[in-house]
């Protein structure tokens, strides 16, 4: 499902986020991406979802090659994903049903389908009594299980996490991940998942790649 080859991202003489990084994620597979801060790894989920473009090398999602899509393919290409943003990038003036029901909307879904998709994946994360509110009228960890339930309602083909149970309590980070699982294994949906938690990547036995100064020091599992 992702293949980089030799994938660099420059931004200046001195700023190299990422160096020859190849790597692949298989159709169907749970990954973890993991590694200190500032190794690299939201540079490779920004080139994996077309946010920013790599300095050398290629990026293919599902066979396509997203360095070189159209600028007019970019938002079709990024419907078919489902992501998890570390600042959540909710809509502060639409309310948490409006939010995760917005990309159904964009798609044509009727209302009363939105309404009903988003109310079961606002469930799936237990929020089901917030559907009228708003995001700043939610806690950090409120807000990251809405942009959860958000990227997941579309049944997406891959889903790109980045540090999705940071804001999240144990239990409710277990929920989380046990969610992502569950697409795994009944919908084939691909998860790369960027995470500081070790204790959760050893506890979940996944394969786990490894950046260090943007280069990939490790792929173990």
């Amino acid at each position: 499902m992702i293949q980089a080859f030799r994938v660099t991202k420059r931004y200046d003489a001195h700023g190299i986020a990422l160096r020859d990084v190849s790597l692949h994620v298989s159709k169907g597979e749970f990954c973890f991406l993991t590694g200190p801060s500032g190794a690299g790894k939201t540079t490779l989920l920004r080139l994996i979802l077309r946010e920013e473009l790599p300095t050398e090398g290629q990026i293919l999602v599902g066979g396509r090659n997203v360095s070189v899509l159209p600028k007019h393919k970019i938002p079709e290409f990024r419907r078919t994903l489902g992501v998890v943003f570390q600042d959540f990038k909710l809509l502060k003036l639409k309310t948490i049903l409006e939010n995760v029901g917005f990309v159904l909307r964009v798609l044509g879904v009727p209302e009363e389908e939105r309404r009903r998709r988003a109310f079961l994946a606002l469930r799936s994360v237990g929020l089901e009594d917030k559907l009228d509110a708003f995001p700043l009228q939610l806690s950090g960890g409120e807000q990251q299980r809405v942009a959860i339930a958000r990227a997941l309602i579309n049944e997406p083909e891959l889903v790109l996490a980045d540090e999705p149970t940071g804001n999240l309590d144990p239990d409710r980070a277990e929920e989380v991940m046990a969610l992502f699982e569950e697409m795994c294994a009944t919908k084939g949906t691909t998860v790369l998942v960027a995470t500081h938690d070790r204790e959760m990547i050893e506890r979940m036995k996944k394969r786990v790649i490894t950046l260090i100064k943007g280069q990939v020091a490790e792929i173990s599992g």
